[in-house]
């Protein structure tokens, strides 16, 4: 009998992509295999299975994949958090810095109602600073953060301590350390 499969052992890791020296951990393997992605899914809920949720928010765009299944097994609706000129309508912007300069993020400015729980996810936390846009957004209008969900954390970007810094809960399935 084969050994059991974590959600770490359906990562491809790329070396030296996008550019020379880093290891791009590519979770589209992890997508791509029916058995681990519903593992990662059931994995990324377990942490809050005491939780309610009113809304599931996910950044643009790998974290779009997985909020979308993790909102319809919580039955909630979902709100995708996007670049800056992707979404129709009126919209609230919320600038974040890069190691090259400045981005912003993007919500539909209705997404969320005041005192709304939500579960924010994406794919991997790193920095935290796309993380922490989303958070900023989704307080803007009233809602609450109950807790992040990553599945994979590259803890020493410092991520993960920027949310907690926040006073977020944080949850990752695996870390790569290094990168």
């Amino acid at each position: 009998m084969q050994p059991k499969k974590s959600v770490r052992d359906y990562i491809r890791t790329i070396p030296d992509f996008p550019k020379p020296g880093i290891m791009f951990r590519d979770v589209t393997t992890l997508f791509a295999d029916p058995r681990g992605f519903r593992i990662c899914i059931d994995q990324l809920l377990d942490p809050f299975a005491d939780q309610r949720f009113d809304k599931v928010v996910a950044l643009e765009a790998r974290g779009f994949i997985m909020g979308g299944a993790i909102a319809h097994q919580l039955n909630v609706g979902f709100v995708p958090i996007r670049k800056k000129g992707k979404l129709p309508g009126a919209t609230l912007e919320q600038p974040y810095l890069l190691e090259y300069g400045e981005a912003v993020m993007e919500v539909h400015d209705d997404a969320l109602q005041a005192g709304e729980r939500v579960l924010l996810v994406d794919d991997l936390l790193a920095t935290g600073g796309t993380a922490e846009a989303g958070v900023k957004l989704c307080e803007r209008m009233g809602a609450r953060i109950v807790g992040c969900a990553f599945i994979v954390d590259l803890p020493d970007l410092g991520g993960r301590k920027r949310l907690k810094d926040l006073g977020l809960r944080v949850e990752a399935l695996c870390a790569f350390e290094g990168d």
